[in-house]
């Protein structure tokens, strides 16, 4: 392990209302792939790690300074929710209307009684603060998609920080550790 900023750096998992399997589309998938683009160019997100499944993210993150890691989670967060809630509106796929009223139950439901509800209510988050842990965490993510029997290796998925560690092109940029 390199010399990681150990204060700022956590683990952050954030998950689809009712577990949804929404990220099995490739479209939604760059969605939420655009935001952290977004986040990392403009608002100081820093990248270790992270996998993509079918409906929740893990991800080992930090931030330069410009903006908290609550922020940017928070803002990631709204404009995922409403850009991905339009295009599974828009979208004709057989769950759409399935999802999109699903959404709505949940808004409707939420004690702010809002429009819609893509993503559950906060987010797990914790820091890490020594190698061991960030390790273990980093392993976690990466042995998601074999866990689920999606792929044998970890390098082999995609939507995952797995390829990049293993100097191979990665979907996003990440800082490696």
């Amino acid at each position: 392990m390199s010399n990681l900023p150990y204060a700022g750096v956590y683990f952050v998992t954030f998950t689809v209302t009712a577990w949804v399997d929404v990220f099995s589309r490739p479209v939604y998938k760059h969605t939420l792939i655009d935001s952290i683009k977004y986040c990392q160019e403009n608002k100081g997100l820093l990248l270790y790690c992270w996998c993509l499944m079918s409906n929740h993210i893990h991800m080992i993150i930090g931030s330069d300074g410009v903006y908290s890691v609550d922020q940017i989670i928070r803002d990631m967060k709204k404009f995922t929710s409403k850009i991905i809630s339009k295009q599974i509106t828009d979208q004709k796929e057989s769950r759409s209307e399935w999802m999109s009223n699903l959404f709505r139950f949940r808004g409707r439901c939420h004690p702010k009684e809002i429009g819609s509800k893509f993503w559950q209510d906060g987010y797990d988050c914790f820091e890490l603060f020594t190698d061991h842990v960030f390790e273990q965490k980093l392993n976690y993510i990466h042995d998601n998609p074999v866990r689920t029997e999606i792929v044998e290796e970890p390098h082999h998925y995609l939507y995952s920080s797995a390829r990049n560690y293993a100097a191979m092109p990665g979907v996003l940029e990440v800082v490696i550790a």
